[in-house]
């Protein structure tokens, strides 16, 4: 029996992962992770390394983040406390959804994870304060190979639902996409 439930987002291999808990009288068990049941959909890799994120204030962002190759990631993003709106833009060159982005809510109340491949960029906005996020990453961090998308580049045009209300220096310097950019080629 599967722990969880894959659904598509129409962008690419980006999935959108449901875990299915096991409860009774003193609690529950959810699944954060199977090697055999992920690989079938992209997480392939292993992990590598595990971030946990927190962010004290609603409507704070983080991101937009990616790898250049050969440092690319996959990542399977979950929120263990609090309420994210969590978003992936498809940066792969030649891809049929290339800029595409897509956001999904989530928290620990609803079981959400979203299962990001290589070749996208990664952010989020808190939707409560104290929010608390756990990354899997196939790849270790490298600076050298470290990559962003301006978080309000109109090429993209992400609707985050709360006013923006802190970014870091970092985030807040990273470039608009120009006509120039083809993509990352994996």
């Amino acid at each position: 029996m599967s722990r969880f439930e894959i659904l598509p987002t129409g962008i690419g291999d980006l999935s959108v992962i449901v875990r299915k808990p096991i409860a009774d009288e003193r609690g529950s068990l959810t699944r954060i992770y199977s090697e055999d049941e992920l690989a079938r959909f992209g997480f392939a890799s292993g992990i590598v390394q595990i971030n946990h994120t927190t962010t004290a204030k609603k409507g704070a962002l983080r991101g937009m983040h990616f790898q250049w190759p050969p440092h690319a990631e996959a990542k399977l993003v979950s929120c263990i406390r609090g309420r994210v709106f969590d978003v992936a833009i498809d940066l792969r060159k030649g891809s049929p959804s290339f800029l595409q982005w897509h956001g999904e809510e989530l928290s620990a109340a609803n079981h959400r994870a979203l299962l990001i491949p290589e070749g996208f960029a990664h952010g989020f906005q808190t939707l409560e304060d104290g929010a608390e996020l756990l990354y899997l990453h196939s790849a270790a961090y490298q600076p050298s190979a470290e990559g962003g998308v301006h978080h309000a580049d109109p090429k993209i045009g992400i609707c985050w639902p709360e006013p923006v209300m802190e970014v870091s220096a970092r985030d807040a310097g990273h470039a608009f996409l120009d006509d120039t950019f083809e993509g990352i080629l994996l």
